[in-house]
């Protein structure tokens, strides 16, 4: 399905009922009006961080030069 066709849909997901009343007392007097845009909200900032750290590559160009030159002294390659 296009994200166009998602958007607007929802679907329930179910968390423990002591971390939906926290979550209540956080939000007071807040801009969120309910747990849902709340908890919508956090896990929005966590996946964009996860996809932002899985889209990096692992060495920075220097560091891969420098590990491939020790494999060369090292006789690896």
């Amino acid at each position: 399905m296009a994200d166009r066709e998602r958007k607007g849909k929802y679907t329930t997901v179910s968390i423990p009922v002591t971390l939906y009343e926290r979550i209540k007392k956080i939000i007071e007097g807040t801009g969120f009006t309910s747990v849902s845009q709340f908890v919508t909200y956090v896990l929005r900032e966590v996946v964009a961080s996860y996809e932002a750290e899985q889209a990096q590559e692992p060495f920075t160009e220097e560091e891969r030069r420098q590990i491939l030159e020790k494999l060369r002294r090292l006789g690896y390659l």
